[in-house]
């Protein structure tokens, strides 16, 4: 390997630096229309370069993200080693990384969070639409601390161009896509446009639209496990002479076919402008997200939670049965700054920064009345000083600052109304001496969690976190490395002072004021690169927590549902996953590759007991041929039965899903034109995630054909 090799590790830190396609700096960045499979990986999420140091880093873009592209970023990405996603609904589905998601795991866009109550609970949507994104990075591993202590699971990075990477070379270039789709009846479209104003500015506007029905499912809505009981209640209601509640839980058991409240309704709108003067930059974007989806409830119950009358006798309450069912309206008004100022040849080389503020609300309807509303209003920031090269020496040193407002009103407001303010500090550090990598990394963060006007009750945090990475150049595009790490992470203020109703997941929910920081150390290996013409990727960890935080049943009920209080306790985790991507045949104008993937990971408590909704072992195998103008796939997705579970889990069942698709680029040496017609769920089989809360009434869905266009020019 010659000259230095900028680290990925180093790269995560650069928490404010403008994403590859957002400089002008002429740094490396992805072919357009490029396909992870088949080309150098690069990884740019702030500043990300190479996919050599930090492990567990993954891109999907061009013909990769067309065949996977999902009204959800969870659902999207659910192919990737490590990756599941929680499929509460098909409405609202946010990634799961290494077994863990909801307030581990930050969903960013452009290096800056989503500034959303997508985290709160697991039936509210990412406010983050990937028809619109060029592509979506999948950061893991001890680095990815560098984006804050809510990041101790991973981050997910979507890069749109919202605010113009560079002058576009032509008069107007243009980005269109458009699908639809037969298991849900899907209609959607993005365009985005992206004008020169002269010589140094440019200007971008985008919109995007979706609309899909209720979902086509194989099947029964209810798993096996739920069936048998509704059947067994239902003739139990019978004996007892209520002839009329018998029949609805038996017709919600016999539901099947489609997925009752699964419609879902999404539009947005950006702009943005840049100004460009030699290596120095700044620009802005302005955007609108609008969403509406139905939430689906138990089959013939609905979303259901008993209060006590004024006459202390109990009633019941069905918020989503016929006219009564609950669907979602969420509204964010987005704007964000980026800038770069170059300056010189001195000892830092360039300072840069990134902001992005958000006013986002978040309706719960029953019907046409409106049942809770949330509101969140942030802004996150980042400054950095990025250090020039000296003898083998690069570093960077900045600050990060976040704010938000959050607000909730009406019967299942179950978290207060409070205010979460954070302040940090980092700095990474690598040396390079050929054939080896070292890298340093160090954050502190201030976190103040501050509900006195609703409780009269605030929580301050301070967590230190570090990472130490080593890398060994096995051949010229081939490393092997470890890295160690010692993370914290503050409690959010869903887990410090939530108490109320939570339909979503059925339970009562109630937070912990005395929760502590939790924190864990963490040792990961990995082999990543090419070898011999294969693409190889393949880590193995293992963490250990103190003070882990979960939610623990305590034996009471409220309100018609069990009651959960979050504790802590110490456990650990174990994974592993790993993907090569290996070309069988070259020649003669056709090109075959074996794509294989897999991960598997296990968690602890102290006490014995299973960490709950941890996603089971889960393989892909794939076969494609690249022949002229044509990309054929057959692949098929495997994910075992996960009987390992918590006192209060059930199980899930193992499924197999087999997708083929065939991707025509018409023109000659590009990717720019892509139609692609494919079909998955070929079998059409029932599958269920683990990792979601409502995976006993909410199945994937069956056989779903699909046509889409995608070009760029």
């Amino acid at each position: 390997m010659n000259g230095f090799r900028v680290s990925l590790f180093l790269s995560a830190s650069l928490l404010f630096a403008t994403p590859a396609l957002a400089q002008s700096s002429g740094g490396e960045q992805a072919t357009p229309g490029s396909d992870d499979l088949h080309g150098p990986i690069v990884v740019t999420a702030a500043g990300l370069r190479r996919l050599d140091v930090l492990a567990g880093s993954s891109v999907m873009d061009g013909t990769e993200l067309q065949r996977n592209l999902d009204a959800q970023i969870g659902e999207v990405l659910a192919k990737l080693p490590g990756v599941s996603a929680s499929s509460f609904s098909p409405g609202a589905s946010r990634p799961v990384l290494r077994g863990f998601g909801g307030e581990r795991v930050r969903v960013l866009t452009d290096g800056i969070g989503a500034i959303d109550a997508s985290s709160t609970s697991a039936d509210h949507a990412v406010t983050v639409d990937p028809l619109i994104a060029e592509r979506i990075e999948v950061l893991r591993g001890p680095a990815v601390l560098l984006y804050g202590s809510q990041a101790i699971g991973g981050a997910v990075n979507v890069i749109t161009r919202r605010i113009p990477p560079r002058v576009a070379d032509e008069a107007i270039h243009v980005d269109a896509s458009a699908g639809v789709d037969s298991a849900a009846n899907k209609r959607e479209g993005g365009l985005s446009l992206d004008i020169p104003l002269g010589r140094n500015v440019a200007f971008h506007v985008d919109g995007s639209y979706r609309n899909t029905d209720n979902l086509e499912i194989p099947g029964y809505v209810a798993s096996q496990s739920l069936r048998a009981d509704m059947l067994a209640r239902a003739a139990e209601e019978e004996e007892e002479g209520h002839l009329d509640e018998a029949e609805e839980i038996r017709e919600g058991a016999n539901t099947r076919g489609t997925l009752p409240n699964s419609w879902t309704e999404t539009y947005t709108l950006g702009t943005g402008i840049a100004f460009f003067s030699g290596e120095s930059n700044i620009g802005v974007s302005f955007d609108y997200y609008d969403t509406n989806y139905g939430v689906p409830g138990l089959p013939g119950v609905g979303h259901v939670h008993e209060h006590e009358d004024e006459g202390g006798h109990e009633e019941e309450e069905d918020h989503g049965h016929e006219e009564g069912d609950v669907s979602i309206g969420m509204k964010r008004y987005r704007a964000d700054l980026r800038g770069e100022l170059d300056l010189g040849e001195g000892f830092f080389d360039k300072v840069q920064t990134r902001w992005g503020y958000s006013d986002y609300t978040h309706t719960e309807f029953e019907g046409d009345e409106i049942g809770t509303v949330f509101d969140v209003e942030g802004v996150e920031g980042r400054v950095e000083l990025v250090q020039s090269l000296r003898g083998g020496w690069q570093g960077s040193i900045g600050s990060q600052y976040s704010h938000t407002d959050f607000s909730a009103s009406g019967d299942e407001a179950f978290v207060p109304s409070n205010k979460t303010d954070s302040i940090a500090l980092f700095t990474v550090q690598e040396l390079y001496f050929d054939p080896f990598e070292i890298e340093l990394g160090g954050r502190y963060e201030r976190t103040g969690v501050d509900a006195r006007q609703s409780l009269g009750l605030k929580r301050d945090f301070d967590t230190f976190s570090g990472a130490f990475g080593m890398s060994y150049g096995l051949a010229e595009e081939l490393r092997a490395g470890f890295n160690i790490s010692r993370a914290e992470r503050a409690p959010s203020a869903q887990e410090l002072f939530a108490d109320g109703p939570h339909v979503a997941t059925q339970q009562y929910e109630i937070g912990n004021s005395a929760l502590d920081t939790e924190s864990s150390w963490g040792v990961e290996g990995y082999v990543r690169g090419e070898i011999g013409g294969a693409m190889l990727s393949a880590s193995i960890y293992r963490n250990w927590f103190d003070g882990f935080i979960f939610l623990s049943e305590t034996g009471a009920e409220e309100d018609g549902l069990e009651v959960f209080q979050f504790l802590q306790q110490d456990a650990d985790q174990f994974g592993i996953e790993g993907q090569i991507t290996l070309p069988v045949h070259e020649g003669d104008g056709l090109t075959v590759l074996t794509d294989l993937r897999g991960d598997y990971v296990r968690a602890t408590l102290a006490d014995g007991s299973p960490v709950p909704r941890i996603p089971p072992l889960s393989l892909l195998a794939g076969l494609e041929a690249q022949f002229g103008h044509f990309d054929a796939r057959a692949e098929v997705q495997w994910f075992d039965k996960q009987t390992r579970v918590s006192e209060h889990e059930t199980p899930t069942d193992d499924f197999a899903f087999v997708n083929l698709s065939l991707a025509w680029h018409p023109l000659e040496g590009t990717e720019n034109v892509t139609f692609m017609a494919q079909v998955d769920n070929l079998f059409d089989a029932q599958g269920r995630r683990h990792a979601s809360f409502t995976k006993d009434f909410v199945p994937l869905a069956g056989r779903n054909f699909k046509v889409s266009a995608r070009l760029s020019f």
